[in-house]
């Protein structure tokens, strides 16, 4: 893989689901780092849809067990966590993050950045892991410790991993896509850079063995808004959310996957 250069005034373009964000820093060593981390989504093909001056600090003087805050005051979001503070006003797309010098900050931006542009769109961030095959993307949720690492690792050689812990869910005409993210969970494995059609969506419990079973249109919706990543409060962002996973779920095939944790498992998907 040919090693992407940060150009001269450290900005760093990441790219998911189709939007670039670029993050400017003055510190190269962070630039760096940011640029090996996001290295198969870091891309200047398509022009930025939002850019953040990222400020490091050595510390933010915040709590750091502060859960995250999201608030809309006049057009302008509000983005707050024990390790971080950030601002993002969309109509002049730029932003500025106060942070100490680790990804984890940039990180947590990024997916509330996505989250709330998703929202607008009828898409959305699932936590559940994904993956492609045959040209079909397929989701697999559940809360942790329903296996979502497991049957990421268990994936045949014919299968692309998407992202084990964030997928992301855009509306493409009267269906949905899933593409790649460098959000990685236990693995510690970033996503191929690659989108696909969603096929299935599959809420996953461990058992005895290998099985799939319907599930209601309740409980699917249900199931899907326990786990969308949504961090704002802002009224009318959150039933444009709820929409969006009634309107998936009428869309897309929900099922039960109960499975056994070896590689059988994977028999049942195509």
């Amino acid at each position: 893989m040919v090693q992407l250069m940060a150009p001269p005034g450290h900005a760093v373009p990441v790219e998911v689901g189709g939007m670039t964000v670029l993050l400017r820093t003055d510190d190269s060593d962070f630039a760096r780092m940011l640029t090996d981390r996001y290295a198969a989504f870091a891309s200047f093909a398509t022009p930025p849809a939002c850019e953040f001056d990222v400020d490091l600090v050595a510390s933010t003087g915040l709590d750091p067990d502060d859960d995250v805050q999201v608030r809309c005051e006049r057009g302008r979001w509000s983005l707050r966590r024990g390790d971080f503070q950030a601002h993002w006003d969309p109509r002049s797309r730029r932003g500025h993050i106060r942070q100490t010098a680790n990804p984890y900050s940039v990180d947590a931006v990024l997916r509330i950045v996505h989250s709330l542009v998703l929202a607008r769109e009828g898409g959305f961030l699932l936590h559940s892991a994904s993956a492609a095959r045959n040209g079909r993307a397929f989701l697999f949720s559940g809360l942790s410790g329903a296996g979502k690492t497991t049957i990421s690792r268990l994936a045949p050689p014919d299968v692309t991993l998407l992202t084990d812990e964030v997928s992301y869910v855009r509306r493409e005409g009267e269906g949905y896509r899933a593409f790649g993210t460098p959000f990685a969970g236990e693995l510690a494995r970033v996503g191929e850079n690659v989108s696909a059609p969603i096929a299935a969506l599959y809420l996953l419990e461990k058992g005895p063995a290998n099985r799939i079973d319907p599930v209601s249109t309740s409980e699917a919706t249900q199931r899907i808004m326990r786990n969308i990543l949504f961090f704002a409060e802002e009224p009318e962002l959150v039933r444009r959310v709820f929409e969006a996973a009634c309107e998936f779920v009428a869309r897309v095939s929900v099922y039960r996957l109960t499975f056994f944790p070896d590689e059988r498992v994977w028999e049942l998907i195509r």
